[in-house]
C-alpha cells in the first residue's frame, strides 16, 4: 500500500477550502495529478467527474477515470473511484481512496490531504515504490498552491 498524508495551515475557512476543492476544474489548476477534466456532474454533496490522471513519475499515460467526491460540509471531502462498471482498468490495477479534512485553528484551517493506493500484485511492484517517492512532493505542492490562491483571495470561479 502507498499512502501519503500532508498537512498545511491555510488562512481561510473550511467552507472556502472545501468549496475550492469541489470546483474540480478550478482545483485541477493546483493538482498536477488531474491532467484533463472531461466533465463534472454535481448532485448535492456528491460530485462525479471524468478525468485523465497523471500520477507523478509514471512515464506512461494512465487510463481515463471517473471519481466521486462526497462533501461533509465544513469538515471533509472523501474521494474514490466510481464503482464498476466504470473504471474497469483502474479497479483491476488498484484500490484508490483520498480525502481532505479541515480543522479550525487560529488564523484559518488545518488541511490534511490523504491519498492511498492499494495496488494489485503486478502493477504494485513498479508503481508502489515509484509513487512512495514522487507522490509526497506532488501533494505538498498541491496544498502550497491552494494556500497561495486562497490566501490572496483569488478563489472566484
Amino acid at each position: 500500500m502507498t499512502r501519503v498524508e500532508e498537512q498545511l495551515t491555510i488562512g481561510c475557512t473550511a467552507e472556502a477550502f472545501l468549496g475550492f476543492v469541489m470546483d474540480v476544474e478550478r482545483y485541477a489548476e493546483v493538482d498536477d495529478k488531474l491532467r484533463t477534466v472531461y466533465w463534472v456532474r454535481r448532485n448535492g454533496h456528491l460530485t462525479e467527474f471524468a478525468f485523465r490522471p497523471a500520477l507523478p513519475g509514471v512515464p506512461f499515460p494512465q487510463p481515463k477515470a471517473v471519481a466521486q467526491m462526497r462533501l461533509t460540509p465544513g469538515e471533509r471531502i472523501d474521494i474514490r473511484l466510481a464503482p464498476l462498471p466504470l473504471n474497469k482498468v483502474n479497479h483491476r490495477m488498484a484500490r484508490f481512496a483520498a480525502r481532505f479534512t479541515c480543522a479550525p485553528v487560529d488564523g484559518g484551517v488545518r488541511v490534511t490531504r490523504m491519498i492511498e493506493f492499494e495496488f494489485r500484485p503486478g502493477p504494485g511492484r513498479l508503481l508502489g515504490p515509484l509513487l512512495a517517492r514522487t507522490l509526497p512532493g506532488s501533494v505538498a505542492r498541491e496544498l502550497r498552491l491552494a494556500k497561495e490562491i486562497l490566501e490572496r483571495g483569488d478563489n472566484a470561479t
